[in-house]
């Protein structure tokens, strides 16, 4: 292997990944009423509730209103989330 394509190599694989970034929220359908909690993954720029908020609410445009981002969080914290959020989970 050249030394030029071994050091793109190592550089590569020396540079951290980035970090993954995840959102809770509570939204809601009108008429009749429906209510859920979901988890969505964010990209690493928008890893705060203001951001994640401006993304939920394009994302749940099918009919689904954003009531609240509750927090956004690492990798640490997602399957802690998983059961709660249900079929939301990553969904949108």
């Amino acid at each position: 292997m050249k030394p030029a394509l071994t050091l793109i190599l190592l550089a590569c694989l020396a540079s951290p990944a980035g970090a993954a970034c995840y959102a809770d929220y509570k939204a809601k359908k009108d008429d009749p009423l429906q209510l859920h909690y979901g988890v969505i993954e964010i990209p690493d720029d928008a890893c705060d509730p203001a951001a994640a908020a401006a993304i939920l609410a394009q994302r749940l445009a099918d009919g689904w209103q954003l009531l609240q981002v509750t927090s956004v969080f690492g990798p640490e914290g997602l399957e802690d989330r998983r059961d709660s959020a249900g079929e939301f989970f990553l969904r949108y």
